[in-house]
């Protein structure tokens, strides 16, 4: 976790995980990352809904907010992550100083085999003071038909065009930041949800929005990255 100064909610804050996916009260969701501006949660986890019988059965992971689709991360041809010890984070490394703070690490392995995936190296990076960035670096076994990187928001997103998407929070002080990625090999769709559990709408408005940022047969290996930045 990081933000611009120690002690104030104003300008970033970042926080992203490595960790594997047996943890206790466990989703899927190796590599995740959250951004909040100015206080406010701009790029989200969902959380969990109201407590069942499927939380804590072999049917867990058919419950869509553990689900890794539901978190800030890619899926490869409809693969998401796998539950386990196994489906884990490598390579992580971490470092901080005044001007930045960033963490890396390889999410491959928290996929199963049928996502065909050598590597995919992440990196989350908040510049303080200017902008937070997601940089995927990825190698393919084979070729894919579909990658698609998932982002979560409350807030009221409007594509712009020409590889920007405008987030604005839904309260009596909007906030706006813009989501900006490579619009030669990434397109955007935008998907609603929503929130009807009562332990969600505690937390969060009635609905959700979900940024699919899509790849159409994407090449073997390539470098991607999203910068959320205030406007």
């Amino acid at each position: 976790a990081a933000r611009c100064k120690e002690g104030t909610p104003d300008c970033y804050f970042l926080a992203a995980k490595g960790g594997h996916n047996a943890e206790s009260h466990n989703h899927n969701d190796i590599g995740n990352y959250v951004v909040y501006v100015a206080g406010r949660p701009i790029l989200i986890d969902i959380g969990v809904e109201t407590y069942s019988r499927k939380t804590f059965s072999s049917r867990r992971y058919e419950i869509w907010t553990m689900q890794s689709v539901w978190h800030n991360l890619p899926t490869i041809d409809g693969v998401m992550q796998s539950p386990g010890r196994q489906s884990a984070a490598a390579d992580v490394h971490y470092e901080s100083d005044d001007d930045h703070a960033q963490l890396t690490l390889d999410i491959a392995k928290a996929y199963p085999a049928k996502a065909n995936l050598k590597s995919w190296v992440r990196t989350i990076r908040l510049n303080r003071n200017r902008d937070v960035t997601v940089t995927e670096r990825y190698a393919l076994e084979q070729p894919a038909q579909e990658i698609t990187l998932s982002m979560v928001t409350p807030c009221k997103v409007t594509t712009l065009g020409d590889g920007r998407l405008r987030l604005e929070t839904v309260d009596e002080s909007p906030i706006v930041t813009q989501v900006v990625y490579d619009a030669s090999k990434l397109a955007p769709t935008l998907e609603t949800v929503p929130v009807e559990d009562g332990r969600l709408r505690s937390v969060w408005p009635e609905q959700l929005t979900r940024i699919l940022l899509k790849a159409e047969k994407p090449a073997m290996q390539d470098t991607w990255t999203v910068r959320i930045e205030r406007q």
